[in-house]
This record gives structure tokens, sequence and C-alpha cells, in this order.
């Protein structure tokens, strides 16, 4: 790395420092002649701008956060893509923060940005969030905060979601067109507003087609996948046993084949099977798996995009984005509909 400086090219040339430094911003104070004197001898001394000197002169780190449950589910790896491909085109470095699920976390990262460490957050919230105090004080500070898929809905900031309730209606009504009369829904959080708004799809799908909502069939599951395990064959070993799942999150997918395989239920003949996922494995799964999948990249880069406008205009008004990108129903062998059906 080289250690020129602006100092040091400003004294082999006999200019001041300002003028170098405007001769490198190409600034119309400087002439020609001059601007290519100072190119030519900071090409020679392989010269490399700082940008983080550059940063705190103008008081912006160039830096911004994004703040995730966790990134083993694809959904978040496909939302960083998303968000880093707008990131590096405004010349930002993206800083990852992971809660692992956890409102403890989550609040003690929120508290460092207080200080002045990024420019803006992105942040969707862990499973234990049920209050938003720490990210109204950040909002508070003057930091631009963007929420995407997982929000808090009392939080008047910027939202990028997509159509949950929506989506979850459509998998629920695919699946009692396929036959399933005894579907259940297997979630992992009670705090989301996201998982909120799918069993409200899942329940409206069900009374729009006259089934009984069961209430057994509405399971709480928890954040490991041995835990998982038992959690589901428990609920499918019963004799009334649903014949139909919709898996809320990502990560109960494993777990629901672990327990078809163990109790012997063929997927889809005994018992069809829909997650929400962006797995693309969901392809090569023995059967292929019926998916909803939300448009990560896109909500990645949305989200991006509206926090620089925030950053790039002066009072933004960002309570004003709301925007929902719709999901899509993939349908796959897991939902096959039995013959004579």
């Amino acid at each position: 790395m080289s250690n020129t400086t602006i100092k040091i090219l400003a004294k082999e040339l006999n200019l001041s420092v300002a003028s170098v430094s405007k001769a490198l911003r190409d600034s119309h104070e400087i002439s020609k002649e001059t601007k290519e004197k100072v190119l030519a001898l900071a090409q020679k001394l392989n010269y490399v701008p700082n940008p983080y000197a550059s940063s705190l002169r103008k008081r912006k780190s160039k830096t911004i956060a994004v703040v995730l449950p966790e990134v083993a589910d694809s959904f978040f790896s496909l939302a960083i893509n998303g968000i880093e491909s707008v990131a590096q085109d405004k010349g930002y470095h993206v800083l990852i923060y992971l809660t692992h699920e956890s409102f403890a976390r989550e609040e003690a990262i929120l508290n460092e940005f207080k200080s002045g460490r990024v420019d803006g957050i992105l942040i969707s919230v862990s499973d234990e969030t049920n209050t938003s105090d720490h990210i109204k004080q950040v909002i508070a500070s003057g930091k631009p905060v963007v929420f995407f898929d997982r929000v808090c809905d009392d939080v008047e900031a910027a939202k990028i979601t997509t159509d949950d309730m929506e989506s979850s209606y459509q998998a629920t009504h695919h699946l009692v067109m396929n036959g399933c009369r005894k579907i259940a829904y297997l979630y992992t959080s009670k705090n989301l507003s996201i998982n909120d708004k799918r069993m409200e799809g899942y329940k409206k799908a069900l009374s729009d087609s006259g089934l009984k909502i069961n209430e057994d069939f509405i399971v709480l599951c928890e954040g490991n996948t041995a835990g998982n395990f038992e959690i589901i064959r428990n609920l499918l070993k019963n004799k009334n046993r649903p014949d139909g799942i919709i898996a809320c999150v990502e990560k109960l997918t494993t777990p629901i084949y672990l327990a078809c395989h163990d109790l012997k239920l063929a997927i889809p003949d005994k018992i069809k099977v829909i997650s929400f996922t962006n797995l693309q494995a969901a392809l090569i799964l023995s059967p292929p798996l019926t998916t909803v999948t939300q448009p990560a990249f896109e909500m990645g880069k949305t989200a991006a995009m509206v926090l620089f406008k925030a950053l790039e205009k002066n009072n933004y008004n960002l309570k004003k984005e709301t925007i929902v990108i719709p999901s899509q129903l993939t349908i796959r062998s897991t939902t096959k509909k039995d013959l004579g059906v």
C-alpha cells in the first residue's frame, strides 16, 4: 500500500494541499495544466486516496449497517446481495450485524449506532423482538432506518415487505384444492407481525373454503432442528394427523422431511407440504418442494435504494415509504394432487 499523501504531492509540486485536493477531485477551480501535473505525479508515486479521511471531514462514515436475525436462511443471503449491489454503486461499505434471534443482542447493536458508527441502518428484527423503543431511539438520534421483511408495525419508518397474508392464503387454498382438509400451520415466533399476517391468510383461506380451524394444528416450533423434529413427529404420529402442512419459515423444512421419513409418511400421498423458502435445493429434494418464494434480492435492493434516498436528500420523509413486493407460489411434487381426488 502506498504511503504517499496529499501533503507529499503538494510539497513536490510546490502547491497548497487544498489545490492538490481540488485537482484530484477535478474541480473547475483548478486549471487543466495543474490537474494534469497533479494526476501525473499521483500516478508516478502510486497515490491512493483515503476514503475514510474524506468521510470524516464530511462527518460521514460511508458505511451502512444491516442488522439480521441470521444468515443461514437463504432469504437473508439473497437480500444481502441485493443490498450490496446498491451500496457498492454508491461507494458505501456494508457492515453485517447478526442478532442470532436475540432481542438483547439486537438492542445492544442498535445502541452502538447512536454514536455515529454508521450513516444508516437496514434491519429485519429478531423473533424475540416484542418492543421497539430501541429502534425509535436510534431514529430520534437522526439515523435513517429502513425495515425489510420483518418489521415493527408501530414504528414510523420505511418498510419493505412482501404480501405475506395473500401468499399464505394462496398456499392454503392450493392445498385445499388438492384435496387437503386438515392443514397444519407451523411457525416459530409469537412476536413477529410477519407471522401474524401469514397466519391470518391461512385462517381466512380455511374459513373461505368452509373448513374448521383446528387450533391443535397451529403449532409453535423452536429454533433448532432436533427440537422441531420431535414437535413435528408428535404432530404427525397422532391418529388425527394433518394431511397438509404449511411451514412459515425455511428452517422447518428439514425437520418436516425427517419426521415424515421417520414415520414412513409418503409425501405427497399421505401428507402434502408447502414451505416459505428461497432454498434453491427445493428443486432437488425428494420429492421436490412446493414453495412460497419471497423476492429476497429485490427486497434487499429496494430497501437499500430507499435508505440512500434519505442519505442523499436532506429532510427526506422515510415514513412515506411502504413498499410491498409480491411473493411467488411455485408448485412442485410435494403438493401433487392424489389420483381420483
